[in-house]
């Protein structure tokens, strides 16, 4: 069975900064490209606390869920890059607030560093039931 590749793209979340997607569906799967905490409307990094910075970036992953016709409760795989595990539990308490049942698998890994300097980065994976 052949599938289409389809964009998405929302001016809700930021735009790339580099050559990818916000978001590639493929039949009834959604890929989305990690995002870091932009704010959609300026471009410029979010450089609050580490919670402000993760509610930034889930709510700019929300936004590419909308626009494939998603939400949170699609969500099955979740990759979390942070620039120190000091911060795993303040993320968590965040994260927590999206994925408040049905929590998708997940990986959470420091790395050395991320783009603009962020503190934190999150890739997803949904899947509309159909």
């Amino acid at each position: 069975m052949a599938y289409r590749k389809e964009v998405i793209m929302t001016r809700e979340a930021p735009q790339a900064i580099g050559p990818y997607s916000q978001g590639i569906k493929i039949g009834n799967l959604l890929f989305c490209s990690g995002q870091i905490p932009l704010d959609p409307e300026t471009g410029e990094l979010v450089r609050g606390t580490i919670e402000e910075q993760t509610r930034r970036v889930l709510d700019n992953l929300g936004a590419v869920l909308r626009e494939a016709n998603m939400d949170y409760r699609d969500v099955v795989s979740v990759t979390i890059f942070m620039t120190t595990m000091e911060h795993f539990a303040q993320i968590n308490q965040i994260y927590a607030e999206y994925f408040r049942e049905h929590a998708p698998a997940r990986c959470a890994v420091e790395v050395s560093r991320l783009p603009k300097d962020a503190g934190v980065e999150i890739a997803l994976i949904a899947v509309k039931p159909g």
